[in-house]
């Protein structure tokens, strides 16, 4: 087995479109919700989401690109671009082949399908559809695109696994370049999500917050008051490489990969396992993957979307495997993030990697008055916390049942 290592990373969130403005921050404690602005949504129960604000694909995407590319393939690719310069790799020295893109997505393009059959059904009947319209669509367009953008021929699909997504696209990447399959792949998430049916069909099922008074307040993970979650949008990229090749031409490194599981709950379309036993077994075998003891895990960024079942449930799985290792902080940065969908994973990698270089764990913001239902023995961060950080272990769950964990660790 090889050693896989992050040489890159990239960002656009609703709180920053590059990883330093993201991470400062988040390090501010500030909330990137706000009214929607993308649409027109006041008859909506929900009126608030946090939007990638300023973005600006021309930076990275020319004409022809934005034109036949949906805002998530936007996103995408604005994000890996920023992770391919920050690497340094210059991809004419490789053989083209070696470099891959795993790419993941929980929607796809939704604002180009609510686009096209909104104008077909308000028509005359007459199919007048855009002959970009199922390359915008599709799930795995943003893969395709990326590869095409830089010649990268090697290993190149898409993971949909809704909100564990983009830590399911790190594993995958994760085992490929340490079974010898590549020696560098793009991966990472992203997702436009917020449209009007998207946004319509979350709030129906009551799964998101209503505070549409306070949206900056209405994300507040573990908090006896939370109400859901608030909807976020973005993309997060990370350039994993083989570590041999990353040490041979002089990389930066930021951390290691060094292990990932995924399980499923079989339970509930929607709800999570309430004992978490799902979630419990995919930390638990992340963390034979790694090789490592639950005591020594620093910093865990969990799931953790603000809804009142999930976050216990989760907290329930913790427990279970770190039985309350005094070594383990949590803190819940959808609290300012909102939630990615399946770009969410790969904003908290980015999170979890800065916080093991920077020997810091941001703050859960929001929290008035603790859940009394947590179990003892749990931290919850909510003021930034300075201490040494070796291991991070990061969740991402997800509608269907699935559960996944990713643990970088310090090099």
């Amino acid at each position: 087995m090889k050693r896989v290592v992050i040489t890159g990373m990239g960002a656009v969130t609703p709180l920053g479109n590059d990883v330093e403005t993201f991470w400062n921050n988040i390090l501010k404690g500030e909330s990137g919700a706000d009214t929607i602005t993308h649409f027109n949504a006041e008859k909506f129960k929900v009126q608030f989401a946090a939007e990638v604000k300023n973005f600006a694909p021309e930076k990275y995407l020319d004409k022809n690109e934005i034109k036949r590319s949906d805002l998530f393939t936007q996103y995408a690719i604005y994000a890996a671009a920023q992770a391919m310069e920050d690497s340094g790799l210059n991809f004419k020295d490789f053989d083209p082949f070696d470099i891959g893109v795993i790419w993941g997505t929980g929607q796809g393009g939704m604002e180009t399908f609510e686009n096209e059959v909104t104008e077909y059904v308000s028509g005359d009947g007459t199919p007048r559809f855009s002959p970009f319209f199922v390359p915008k669509l599709i799930a795995n367009m943003a893969s395709g695109m990326i590869s095409m953008k830089y010649g990268l021929r090697g290993i190149n699909y898409t993971t949909v696994s809704a909100c564990a997504t983009a830590n399911t696209a790190f594993m995958d990447a994760f085992n490929y370049i340490r079974w010898g399959k590549a020696k560098v792949i793009v991966s990472g998430g992203s997702e436009a999500p917020i449209t009007p049916a998207s946004l319509g069909g979350f709030s129906s099922m009551k799964a998101m917050s209503t505070r549409n008074d306070n949206p900056k307040a209405a994300s507040r993970p573990y908090d006896v008051e939370r109400d859901g979650f608030i909807m976020g949008e973005g993309a997060g990229a990370l350039i994993l490489e083989e570590y041999e090749h990353a040490k041979a031409r002089g990389a930066k490194i930021y951390a290691e990969l060094i292990g990932a599981a995924m399980t499923a709950d079989a339970y509930h379309m929607t709800a999570p396992h309430p004992e978490g036993i799902g979630a419990a077994k995919s930390m638990e075998l992340a963390l034979e993957d790694a090789n490592i003891q639950s005591d020594q895990v620093d910093y865990l960024n969990p799931h953790a979307t603000s809804t009142p079942l999930g976050d216990l449930a989760e907290l329930n799985a913790i427990n279970k495997v770190f039985k309350g290792s005094p070594n383990l902080d949590i803190s819940a940065t959808k609290s300012m993030t909102g939630h990615l969908l399946g770009a969410a994973g790969a904003a908290e990698a980015i999170i979890c990697i800065k916080a093991i270089q920077e020997n810091i764990i941001p703050a859960t913001i929001n929290v008035s008055k603790l859940d009394e239902n947590i179990p003892e023995g749990i931290n919850i961060v909510t003021e930034n916390k300075e201490k040494p950080i070796n291991i991070a272990m990061s969740n991402a769950f997800g509608f269907g049942g699935h559960n996944s964990t990713v643990i970088f660790r310090k090099i």
